[in-house]
């Protein structure tokens, strides 16, 4: 096709898309949970606390997240990106050497401002660049978590092995380089959709966010993303620690987490794919179902079969459940208002973790058991799948289209190849 010539290539642009995925994601926010135990444990810290540096790195996420998208439109989405993963270096580098608590606290809120940074601008990328495979793209992307959460349950442990109580410092350094390493990907093979001519006459995607902010379609799928961030942060944080408290050992919790890393780098990509043919709300009501159901089997029982089937049901639909929302988010509105509308509905994400991992810990510390925590993120995944419900019934068509004086997109660009697709 012609609009395709002058477009990145589209494998190089999704590796370095899965990459920036995996160490923003899964070392910056979901790795914490497996290095909680000995890192609390040497530190000196209670759950209250240690929930609360996870709340920190969400409140840096939450306060820079429209940042990060205003940031994108006026620099580029690819320096921004970079940008975000600098600094997510820099969090980590610090991490393998800080004693105090303050000290910890600020590093770990750079890590949530890093990723504010990073992450919407690149899902941005990938949804403008290739429309109409966006769910695959996205899906792949979200499949470098999985591949993150597959290295993470095996690294980890290996590391506990060979340094002993300083382990966990030793993997923050190992995500600093792998921070490095993702930077260099993105300068090397990603790029940024062509800008329109400045005397085009076409108002600056900006000047139209409230249209983009009150639309009822924008706004239930951001719900949705909020949810999911509020439920999914409190799995990752303190699902290991409930089966080391319920008796089983580190390694046990790591190989489950190994497994339910592998299946998800499939798992994302695989329900994109589906969600292309079959629809994005058919599929996206599927996967936050089976998420549910998976979240709620250790509260029927604490045995090690529970456990693996929570593990291995995640692992076959978590990605599914995070692809298809964030393409969710981009299929409500025109092309030019993507980054606009991620990064809102990205706002809901990481008001979602900010409020999780501090309110599942007060209620660990309060009544003594884990379970109340699950409890409380299994009932928020319920409303989810009523929401899910009514994405299913979205009309369609975008909800808010290009501003009716903006000229349209060239053939050549991105925006050019959703128009003809949707044609």
């Amino acid at each position: 096709m012609a609009e395709t010539a002058s477009r990145p290539n589209i494998v190089l642009m999704v590796l370095a898309g899965t990459f920036t995925a995996l160490v923003v994601i899964v070392f910056a926010r979901l790795a914490y949970g497996i290095l909680l135990p000995p890192m609390r444990a040497d530190l000196g810290l209670d759950y209250q606390a240690a929930g609360g540096l996870g709340t920190v790195t969400a409140l840096g996420y939450l306060g820079f997240v429209l940042v990060g998208g205003a940031a994108a439109s006026r620099w580029g989405a690819r320096r921004t990106v970079v940008f975000g993963l600098i600094a997510v270096t820099a969090g980590f580098a610090g991490l393998s050497a800080a004693a105090s608590y303050p000290v910890i606290v600020f590093l770990m809120a750079l890590l949530g401002f890093g990723t504010a940074f990073s992450f919407a601008p690149m899902v941005s990328l990938l949804a403008t660049w290739f429309p109409e495979r966006r769910g695959l793209v996205i899906g792949c992307m979200t499949g470098g978590i999985g591949a993150g959460m597959l290295l993470t349950g095996l690294l980890v442990p290996w590391l506990y092995s060979v340094f002993g109580d300083h382990g966990w410092r030793v993997a923050w350094g190992v995500f600093a380089a792998a921070a490095i390493a993702a930077a260099g990907l993105v300068l090397a093979f990603v790029q940024d959709p062509p800008v329109s001519a400045p005397d085009s006459g076409q108002r600056p995607p900006s000047a139209d966010k409230w249209r983009i902010y009150g639309n009822p379609r924008v706004l239930t799928v951001a719900a949705v993303y909020g949810i999911i961030g509020l439920t999914y942060i409190v799995q990752a944080v303190f699902m290991v620690s409930f089966m080391v408290e319920s008796g089983y050992t580190e390694a046990t919790a790591g190989t489950f987490m190994a497994m339910m890393g592998l299946l998800s780098v499939a798992a994302g990509p695989l329900w994109g794919l589906v969600s292309d043919r079959w629809g994005r709300g058919n599929a996206l009501t599927a996967a936050m179902a089976l998420v549910t159901v998976a979240m709620a089997l250790p509260l029927a029982s604490q045995t090690l079969p529970a456990f693996f089937l929570h593990f291995l049901i995640m692992g076959c639909s978590v990605n599914g459940m995070f692809a298809l929302t964030q393409a969710s988010t981009t299929d409500q509105v025109a092309p030019r208002y993507i980054p606009i509308a991620f990064s809102f509905a990205t706002l809901f994400f990481a008001g979602g973790q900010f409020v999780g991992p501090a309110l599942a810990g007060w209620l660990i510390e309060t009544t003594g058991d884990f379970r109340s925590a699950f409890a409380f993120t299994s009932a928020g995944l319920v409303v989810g799948v009523y929401l899910t419900l009514r994405i299913r019934r979205f009309p369609a068509g975008f909800a808010v289209e290009a501003d009716a004086g903006a000229h349209g997109a060239g053939a050549g660009s991105p925006q050019g190849a959703e128009c003809q697709a949707r044609e």
